[in-house]
């Protein structure tokens, strides 16, 4: 196989290499680490037994997704403050044809979604997002994990109970979406708590993930009381030092607030009846760094 044609192969794939590493571990950074690790196995591979190169790669893939998510587990466990997925920035309106297409796929990277998948085994995450997200037949990905199907097939249930039972029920309409945070961001930066509680679900939650690098509540905040007056005085105190961006993270809208031109926090609003119920607040820097700003 031509040097132009190993290349060439490969790069057809990356996107779901890297969609289904995304997926795992829940860090562009480490998700880009293992297509890159996957790509050193496949130009130095003996390819001429290879029938299937997409099957190959994913498998190779997975299978250094669940060695990372292993190894990463335990600095998890260390993390300070609530962890949140780092914010991909997306453009599902292009990337599926029709609202069912783009819903679902909007729905595999969100980040309540992924949170949910961090309670999950290494083994069942792997299952779930290749037959859940990208619809790998069972055997194609019993042959990824060298699992028997009957296995497979157990932990694909076993992890869709699971994301089930736990994902919370968000609205995923992106033009109301879009202005239910148009309205929040007016409110914010105006420093109108009434107009802000009326925004806001009785029993909304706001989880800031900082990492103990910026500034960040270290708990989640619960009822709109307490989110509100966090979001008036954060918001009166920053509001005249950023630069605020829309930007599609994840699936859906989001703000991006840049300081001197570099990533300072992305702010995304969960929404269920035109009420806001999670208020996503991700400052950690490291998570930021990816972030287009031009």
């Amino acid at each position: 196989m031509a040097t132009d044609t190993v290349t060439d192969v490969f790069e057809e794939h990356r996107p779901v290499l890297t969609g289904v590493a995304y997926r795992m571990l829940g860090r562009v950074a480490d998700a880009e680490d293992v297509v890159q690790e996957a790509w050193l196995r496949w130009s130095a591979e003996d390819r001429g037994g290879v029938a299937e190169p997409r099957a190959y790669l994913v498998r190779v893939a997975t299978r250094l997704a669940v060695d990372r998510l292993r190894q990463i587990r335990s600095r998890r466990e260390s993390y300070v403050g609530p962890w949140l997925p780092e914010p991909l920035v997306t453009d599902v309106a292009h990337a599926a044809p029709d609202a069912a297409e783009r819903a679902a796929l909007a729905d595999s990277v969100s980040l309540a979604v992924l949170v949910v998948l961090e309670s999950l085994s290494p083994l069942e995450r792997a299952v779930f997002v290749l037959r859940e997200a990208f619809g790998f037949p069972y055997g194609e990905i019993a042959s990824a994990l060298d699992r028997s199907e009957a296995a497979v097939r157990q932990l694909a249930g076993r992890a869709r109970r699971h994301v089930q039972e736990r994902k919370p029920r968000y609205d995923a309409d992106p033009v109301q979406c879009r202005e239910l945070t148009e309205r929040f961001l007016a409110a914010a930066s105006g420093g109108d708590f009434d107009a802000l509680l009326t925004l806001l679900a009785p029993d909304v939650r706001l989880v800031g993930d900082s990492g103990g690098k910026a500034k960040a509540p270290l708990r989640v905040l619960e009822t709109a009381d307490k989110v509100g007056r966090f979001l008036v005085a954060v918001s009166q105190q920053s509001a005249e030092q950023l630069e605020l961006r829309f930007v599609e993270v994840n699936g859906a809208p989001a703000l991006l607030a840049l300081a001197d031109g570099k990533p300072d926090s992305v702010f995304q609003l969960a929404i269920r009846d035109g009420r806001v119920q999670c208020v996503y607040v991700i400052r950690n820097p490291d998570k930021l760094a990816s972030l287009p700003v031009g």
